[in-house]
């Protein structure tokens, strides 16, 4: 698709998916609190509402659906007027210029989900909204580790009752890319999970280094 951004409103426009397998699992749902928090800065209000309102017809139409510009605009209160003044027009070419929309005559192109922003994008940003980004970027490590440990640990639990032993537990977790300090950690805890005479609640891993087993 060429790029080709509207000069004027037309009767009707046709909104599609702009499929991208890599911004669509890493991105942020257009009506998250990242992108209000932090997209918002970038690409002002209205065209965050537009953004918002083109990206949430996809949970009905999820292939596409038909817009009527003129109502949407009105619906915004972004006013209703054509050409280039229009306030929809220049909502809609600020998405394309920042990515999130192409346009293709009266086809629109909308991101599902918009990508985390780059270096420069942040730059634009007053400081203590980038120092609120640096917090929440380190709040998604933390979390994504603790997700990654979750998982790690319940897979060498799955393989020690089905009967795979310690060493064979860490290798298994070694072949699906599972960081080595991370596989070892995930199988004491199996370990210890297997060894507890209780049933319930699994306790906590055991500190590295331990003995690998949890007393009664």
């Amino acid at each position: 698709m060429t790029p080709a951004a509207l000069t004027t409103v037309p009767d009707h426009l046709r909104i599609e998916p702009w499929i991208d397998p890599v911004v669509d699992r890493l991105g942020h749902d257009p009506r998250s609190a990242y992108v209000e928090s932090f997209w918002l800065g970038i690409l002002g209000p209205s065209t965050t509402w537009l953004v918002r309102r083109l990206a949430a017809g996809f949970d009905e139409h999820p292939d596409g659906y038909a817009l009527d510009p003129l109502g949407t605009a009105r619906a915004l209160g972004i006013g209703h007027r054509s050409g280039t003044t229009s306030p929809f027009v220049r909502s809609l070419a600020r998405a394309e210029r920042f990515g999130i929309t192409r346009t293709d005559g009266s086809l629109i192109a909308v991101r599902r989900r918009l990508p985390p922003l780059s270096r420069r994008l942040l730059e634009r940003l007053p400081p203590e909204v980038q120092a609120e980004h640096r917090r929440w970027q380190e709040r998604e490590m933390r979390d994504g580790a603790d997700e990654a440990r979750t998982r790690a640990r319940q897979l060498a639990l799955n393989l020690l009752r089905l009967g795979e032993d310690a060493e064979g537990t860490e290798v298994a977790l070694h072949r699906r890319r599972i960081h080595p300090a991370l596989a070892a950690d995930a199988t004491r805890w199996a370990l210890a999970q297997m060894a507890d005479p209780h049933t319930g609640t699994p306790h906590p891993a055991p500190s590295p280094g331990g003995s690998g087993t949890t007393s009664g």
